[in-house]
């Protein structure tokens, strides 16, 4: 048995996990900053980093006190060292140099993104089936809208992404002029569940002939449909007060318009991928993988198998790193691959592929 302490301070969730084989979660300890940030709208970087600082100790020491491990019982240290926010990524690959140094330990440096696809290899007991390839994984989240083929383990092609917002970035965008707060996402989830998806005809951007993705304008046909709601001075058939918030009703139907379009793209184009790849599998991670609007979609359209992980391992999470850096470090093809003490953040690391199935 291979045991992973995996560490994510990639934005502003300071998280520590301890995963056996890649798999098998023996603890996964998070600790939100959201009400830290919420007054902002978003994430404040340096509050952010400071936070990391003062949490990430007590954070690792409660993920082994919860595994029921002792240091002496770590095979390896997996740390996410991008993408993300440079002040964040640095206390946490401190941390792990630190431990990795005066543990003897291995040090495993893993994309943040790669964390996120194999949130899809995890589960509580460890009885997920494995994959087989190719896979097709859609990652969605508020920094991240990419199609990636995976063709083995730490072997990645990506397809496209957006060429401006995020998908997350959108909902949190969105969620905000509709004065429904932060985090966009489940915000926005909530409201739509009392909104009528075809109120609004929101536009789609297909990009044809392309698996990009944009929702900049998607995010201002919203916000024009909010200004003409606002000059007509009526909306859901009550008479608005200028200044005042737009009905609840006319919010989830907004809500509800917008959600339904980011997902109908999401899926479209998704589908689309896997088809012309041959994939045998979809898998869908990251943060916006939580809406539930979209799970279902995927599910009830695709033809083939859909995986997506539990709602706790959608969102940064440390298990999802611990489990990237086992298939790194212990399941690639030119055998163990760890990281020397000089590892070093990178704010915008791409998912792409190197000789030797390297990322």
């Amino acid at each position: 048995m291979t045991l992973i302490l995996g560490i994510e301070t990639s934005c502003d969730e300071t998280a520590a996990a301890v995963v056996a084989d890649g798999r098998r979660m023996l603890s996964n300890v998070v600790a939100s900053q959201v009400d830290l940030h919420r007054k902002y709208g978003g994430v404040f970087p340096e509050v952010a980093a400071r936070q990391h600082i003062i949490t990430i100790l007590p954070v690792i020491e409660e993920a082994l006190r919860t595994a029921d491990v002792g240091w002496d019982a770590l095979d390896a240290v997996a740390v996410t060292r991008g993408p993300g926010l440079v002040g964040s990524l640095l206390v946490g690959v401190n941390a792990a140099k630190g431990i990795a140094w005066t543990r003897g330990l291995p040090l495993i440096g893993v994309n943040h993104l790669e964390g996120h696809v194999y949130s899809n290899w995890l589960e509580a007991e460890g009885n997920r089936p494995d994959k087989t390839f190719p896979v097709l994984v859609l990652i969605v989240s508020g920094g991240h809208t990419e199609l990636v083929v995976m063709r083995d383990h730490g072997c990645y092609e990506r397809l496209g992404g957006t060429v401006d917002d995020a998908a997350g970035e959108a909902f949190d965008k969105v969620a905000r002029l509709l004065g429904l707060g932060y985090p966009g996402g489940p915000a926005i989830q909530q409201a739509a569940a009392d909104g009528d998806p075809t109120a609004f005809a929101f536009p789609r951007a297909w990009l044809p002939d392309t698996y990009d993705f944009s929702f900049s304008g998607l995010k201002t046909a919203v916000l024009r449909a909010v200004q003409q709601l606002e000059r007509d001075e009526t909306a859901g058939g009550r008479k608005l007060v200028p200044g005042s918030p737009l009905p609840p009703n006319v919010v989830a139907d907004l809500a509800a318009s917008f959600q339904q379009a980011v997902v109908d793209v999401l899926v479209g184009k998704t589908l689309r991928a896997a088809a012309d790849v041959g994939a045998t599998e979809i898998c869908l991670c990251g943060g916006v993988a939580a809406n539930r609007a979209l799970r279902e979609a995927l599910r009830r359209a695709s033809p083939l198998p859909v995986s997506i992980p539990p709602l706790s391992l959608c969102t940064d999470n440390a298990a999802m790193i611990a489990a990237a850096g086992y298939f790194r470090g212990y399941r690639l093809p030119d055998g163990f691959i760890g990281d020397t003490l000089d590892l070093d953040v990178v704010a915008h690391l791409p998912l792409v592929s190197a000789e030797g199935g390297r990322s």
